[in-house]
C-alpha cells in the first residue's frame, strides 16, 4: 500500500473552450467528459500521457477575481494507491481523519478523500479495470454512458 503516482491535479475554470484549446497547444487532448443528470459538464478529463490526466471542472472564478482577490483555481490534487483500503487504515491510524470513505465514483474508480495539514483536499484513488482512465491508458475503448462521453 503506497502511492504509486499522481492521477491528476484539478482545476476550476472559467471558460471550459478557453481551457481546452490552451492545453491542447500542447498536445494535450480531451479524452472523455463526465455530465450532470440535466446535461451539463461536471468535468473534463484531459489525456496527458499514460494514466496522467487533467481533470477541468466548469465554474471556475475569472481571472481578474483571482489576480485581485487571491482566488485559485486548484480544485484537488490526486494520489493513485492500488490499496485504498489499506491506505485509509494506515492514514487513520496516524491520526489523519478521512474525509469521505472510500467508495466507488461516476468513472468506477474508488475514491476516498482527506486534507493535507493546509486544508488542501487530497483524493486518493484506485484505478479500477473498467475505468476510461484505464482504457485510455492502455489504448482501448470504453462504452459511453449517460454521464460518461467522449469528445463529439
Amino acid at each position: 500500500m503506497v502511492v504509486q503516482d499522481i492521477g491528476h491535479p484539478a482545476y476550476g475554470c472559467f471558460d471550459l473552450d478557453a481551457s481546452l484549446q490552451f492545453y491542447a497547444l500542447f498536445g494535450i487532448e480531451e479524452s472523455f467528459r463526465l455530465v450532470k443528470e440535466d446535461g451539463s459538464v461536471r468535468l473534463v478529463y484531459l489525456h496527458v500521457a499514460g494514466d496522467r490526466f487533467i481533470e477541468l471542472f466548469p465554474g471556475g472564478p475569472p481571472p481578474e477575481e483571482r489576480a485581485s482577490q487571491g482566488q485559485h483555481s486548484y480544485r484537488h490534487l490526486c494520489l493513485m494507491t492500488d490499496d485504498i483500503e489499506g491506505m485509509v487504515e494506515h492514514l487513520q491510524s496516524n491520526g489523519v481523519t478521512i474525509d469521505t470513505e472510500p467508495k466507488v465514483g461516476l468513472d468506477f474508480n474508488t475514491q476516498a478523500w482527506v486534507k493535507d495539514p493546509d486544508g488542501n483536499p487530497i483524493e486518493l484513488m484506485q484505478i479500477s479495470p473498467e475505468s476510461p482512465q484505464r482504457a485510455i491508458a492502455d489504448g482501448t475503448a470504453f462504452p459511453e454512458s449517460d454521464i460518461l462521453v467522449t469528445p463529439s
